[in-house]
């Protein structure tokens, strides 16, 4: 047994081209999908692609295109709309990818109950520069709230701020080994006891709509819209848009706790080229051998002995060369590796180019199959892959278990600037037999046999209100339409082959799911009582205050409730059914000027200005208080520079601590009244 401290991925989430997660991703891969969309003309000038460029020499109208990516949930995070629409696609992205990773993990959002850790980094964006030149944005909201919306530096903040994580938070730039390298930084700040869980990986969406790109001659780019790694047809490489993150643990904690493992990572390291490499964007040789070699050291383990390897593979003849010679160096001894990259599916994802491949090769691992490079024919012969260790995958391929030792892959992941990264995956151990499994069997044999479950050996558990066999399934979601799909979505997994245990699944929703507004519950004994109760819940015919359970039905009335103990542990589940609405992405193109704006009475135009500020909508909102209505502090020192500088108004920032409502707020604002209520609240105090 390797005795080596090692990492174990819990939980992962991530959106790419032509998925919305990680299931759909997995299906693509195994049909050989390429998910590279091919833009029509009206599509791109829709979209606001100039029309000359467009139509001139050289214009590919291909990308890897992440559907609906201005989309956000924004009141499940606590922002208001006009906050939403200021905040960058990619702090939006990966906020609700990193929901979803930790609930695929079996951890509440909100309360993961470790001390967690957050390791992320993005790419540039149009949305991000155009803000920074909108005059009209940086009126409404500040120069300092423009910056922490837009700018990938907060893409780690805003996590760690909206989820209460409390462990490191780290954006790490190192160009296209981003996200691999933010699992690097990540796994060894678990290893060092920095942080009990971890949230690793990246996001890149330079824009949510339509574009192109320019092919140049000797560039990086294919002239065909398609990447081809390793190919003889191999030109460039095509840009693409996605978001991916993995929740990871100490192994020996995930075993303990008998958490759900989607694979181990064995080692993992870093390096740069340095100044060994022909340019600042080429790669170099020697970097990439040290950096395999240490990886597998760290791991214990002698890289001969991998059977897969997700490549960098952007395409290109220079780039294609130079890795297969540095990894054929490093793997020497191999037992006729197999080598692919999930850029012939994608693009190339830029930040989260590396958490894409190494999401895939997870999947591999986990379903025990090799999924093919596609757009490919026949290896380049200049890279002579019958004088190295590796073979071209072009098809899907049972992975059956070497004689020698667990299923092994590498990932590797090269940016521009020299950083190179490599992770050394292993297959997931054996799930534990647990409580939930000796639960299912004695419900199958009382049902086989007749005989009394206490005769069966059914472990009783606290009284629930409900008969001792069942389980209770509490649910919720922001609104009663999402909660139907989760039901539906819940019952569609506990009707799959290798469902998990009924106990699992009761103690992940009852321990791994925040608690939101819109809430029902079902019982049952087995997994397809639960089914036909979810269903049922779908489609309105129950809420789930039918049957006795004491607990449910305080959950649905809103209260904390502690859930009995099922024996259960944490398991992969249907996640969050996010339904957020488009708020759309700042762009570079020309916007006719806005009319000017028409004279208003002050306490009006102040009103005004609190409305749009906080995205109100209606005058039942100045009802409210201000925090009430959205406020915050960073907005609080907004608005009363804005009341200083465009209306003359001194106004005490205290004046938004009190609980007056926003119409009273903004009258004393304007009438000047408790010009120092600070002052004043203290001297109500002396005698």
């Amino acid at each position: 047994m390797n005795d080596v401290p090692a990492a174990a991925i819990v939980g992962m989430a991530g959106r790419f081209p032509g998925a919305r997660d990680v299931g759909e991703f997995w299906r693509n891969l195994l049909d050989g999908a390429c998910s590279i969309t091919d833009f029509t003309e009206e599509e791109l000038l829709a979209a606001g692609v100039d029309a000359a460029e467009l139509r001139g020499p050289g214009y590919v109208a291909s990308k890897g295109f992440l559907a609906e990516a201005d989309r956000f949930e924004h009141e499940l995070f606590g922002f208001n709309a006009t906050e939403a629409a200021a905040l960058d696609p990619q702090h939006r992205q990966l906020l609700e990818t990193a929901w979803s990773a930790l609930e695929d993990a079996g951890y509440d959002p909100r309360r993961t109950g470790l001390r967690t850790g957050v390791y992320v980094g993005g790419g540039p964006t149009e949305h991000a520069v155009a803000a920074q030149v909108d005059g009209r944005l940086r009126a409404r909201l500040g120069p300092m709230r423009v910056r922490v919306f837009t700018d990938r530096e907060f893409l780690a903040g805003w996590l760690s701020y909206r989820l209460g994580l409390t462990g490191p938070s780290l954006t790490v730039q190192t160009g296209c080994s981003t996200s691999l390298a933010t699992v690097h930084v990540a796994v060894q700040a678990l290893l060092s006891g920095e942080c009990d869980l971890a949230v690793a990986g990246g996001v890149s969406i330079d824009s949510p709509y339509p574009r192109g790109y320019l092919y140049e001659p000797g560039g990086i780019s294919s002239p065909d819209g398609r990447c081809r790694p390793f190919d003889e047809k191999a030109a460039g490489t095509v840009g693409g848009n996605g978001v991916g993150l993995v929740v990871l643990r100490r192994l020996e904690d995930a075993v303990a706790d008998g958490d759900p493992i989607h694979a181990v990572i064995r080692g993992t390291a870093a390096g740069n080229d340095g100044a060994g490499r022909v340019g600042f964007t080429a790669p170099g040789l020697d970097g990439q051998v040290s950096t395999i070699v240490e990886a597998w050291a760290a791991a214990g383990l002698d890289p001969a002995s991998a059977q897969f390897l997700e490549a960098h593979g952007t395409g290109t003849d220079l780039g294609d060369r130079i890795e297969v010679a540095a990894a054929a160096e490093a793997f020497r001894g191999a037992r006729r590796c197999a080598i692919g990259s999930v850029k012939s599916n994608v693009g190339h994802l830029n930040a989260a180019a590396g958490v894409a491949g190494l999401i895939k090769a997870v999947l591999m691992l986990r379903h025990r199959t090799m999924v093919p490079t596609v757009n490919v024919t026949r290896p380049h012969p200049d890279l002579r892959l019958d004088a190295t260790p590796f073979r071209l995958l072009t098809g899907v391929e049972e992975w059956e278990r070497p004689a020698w030792g667990p299923r092994l892959a590498g990932v590797s992941s090269l940016g521009i600037g020299g950083t190179n990264v490599h992770v050394v995956l292993e297959e997931p151990p054996p799930p534990p037999v647990t409580a939930g499994d000796a639960r299912e069997a004695a419900l199958s044999l009382s049902a086989r046999t007749g005989a009394r479950l206490d005769e069966v050996g059914l472990p009783s558990s606290a009284d629930t209100g409900a008969r001792l066999d069942e389980m209770v399934l509490p649910l919720s979601a922001r609104t009663g339409a999402q909660l139907a799909i989760a039901a539906r979505r819940l019952a569609d997994a506990l009707r799959a082959p290798g469902a998990p245990p009924l106990a699992d699944v009761a103690h992940t929703l009852a321990h791994g799911r925040a608690a939101l507004d819109a809430r029902a519950f079902v019982t049952a004994a087995t997994r397809e009582e639960a089914a036909t109760a979810l269903d049922a819940l779908a489609t309105g015919l129950t809420t789930g205050l039918a049957t006795g359970s004491t607990a449910g039905s305080a959950w649905v009335a809103g209260q904390e409730v502690t859930w009995p103990d099922t024996g259960g542990h944490r398991t992969h589940l249907p996640t969050y059914p996010f339904a957020g609405d488009p708020h759309g992405a700042l762009t570079l193109t020309a916007q006719p000027a806005p009319p000017p704006p028409k004279p208003q009475p002050e306490e009006e135009a102040v009103t005004a200005l609190f409305l749009s500020t906080l995205a109100l909508t209606t005058d039942q909102d100045l009802d409210r208080t201000y925090f009430a209505a959205g406020g915050d502090s960073l907005t609080a020192v907004f608005l009363v520079s804005e009341l200083r500088d465009r209306f003359a108004l001194n106004v005490d920032i205290d004046l938004f601590l009190t609980d007056l409502p926003l119409r009273e707020l903004i009258a004393k604002a304007v009438q000047g009244e408790d010009d120092d209520l600070l002052t004043d609240l203290l001297d109500e105090l002396e005698p």
